[in-house]
């Protein structure tokens, strides 16, 4: 049975799915990712040439230069007569490399090829991103639920004081530590429901599993960001705009994964399901 909606909101849902698109197969979106490589302490050489430690896509130099690790310090020491791209502008030699730990990685940019420096717990990682990627040209399509106005839904944010540090399990295997200032508590078809949200700057990011992972969206888990509270700790949290974490489409992403107490009984069926790009 087909569910009315108010042109205006379905227009909001169909702009964001439209958007949603955009961000996976932009130049730094998640279908341009070739390449994730945790880093150790030392020297790992990376280039195109396949005797290098980190083989970058064919399009970059043979030989770019060498990754050094020294602890928490990243440098990158360019090979002679190579020529990078760094906040826009020309660079050659050393070059010091922030990792996403404080907010914006330095980006290496050498044509179509790009790689930063991740912090994922005490890991770090060089990303490797592609803009000739064979997946942006063909992305996988995008499937979704009917849109579902009962699925928007009006919650309470029920605050953590002082705020949760909680270790999330990550699809590398890894774990990551995330920041919950509270749980978000609504109702659907006359259950309560409870979801922890994590601190995303100026939203909340939220991670949850459902029965759907079982056959009809990813099988682990989905996600979705809110607006943060009112004065009234009072939020919109829109299942209708859940989506397939980045490992549904990469291998090389660090997902979060559900923490048990966001494994919901109740089926989801609202927002994007799950096809499997390699079928």
């Amino acid at each position: 049975m087909s569910v009315a909606v108010d042109p205006e909101y379905r227009a909001e849902i169909e702009a964001w799915r439209v958007q949603r698109l955009g961000k996976l197969t932009a130049e730094d979106g998640w279908l341009a990712l070739a390449g994730l490589h945790w880093l150790e302490d030392g020297d790992t050489s990376l280039g195109s040439a396949p005797e290098c430690d980190v083989v970058l896509p064919p399009s970059a130099p043979p030989r770019v230069g060498d990754i050094r690790r020294r602890g928490a310090e990243v440098r990158l020491a360019l090979a002679p007569g190579i020529t990078a791209v760094v906040d826009g502008g020309p660079v050659a030699g050393i070059v010091d490399l922030k990792s996403d730990a404080g907010g914006e990685p330095t980006v290496v940019r050498l044509g179509d090829v790009s790689f930063q420096v991740l912090a994922r717990g005490e890991r770090l990682g060089l990303r490797i991103r592609d803009a000739a990627s064979p997946a942006r040209r063909e992305p996988p399509a995008l499937d979704y639920f009917p849109i579902d106005p009962a699925w928007r839904v009006r919650a309470r944010l029920d605050p953590y004081d002082p705020p949760h540090r909680l270790t999330v399990a990550d699809y590398t295997g890894g774990v990551q530590e995330q920041v919950a200032p509270g749980a978000l508590v609504f109702e659907h078809a006359g259950e309560e429901l409870r979801l922890d949200a994590f601190d995303a700057g100026e939203e909340l990011f939220v991670i949850f599993a459902d029965p759907s992972n079982a056959s009809e969206t990813y099988g682990a888990g989905r996600y979705l960001y809110t607006a943060r509270p009112d004065h009234e700790g009072a939020v919109w949290v829109d299942f209708n705009k859940a989506y397939s974490p980045p490992c549904a489409f990469t291998p090389f992403a660090t997902c979060p994964l559900p923490p048990p107490q966001n494994r919901l009984s109740l089926r989801v069926a609202a927002g994007e399901k799950f096809i499997d790009p390699k079928h």
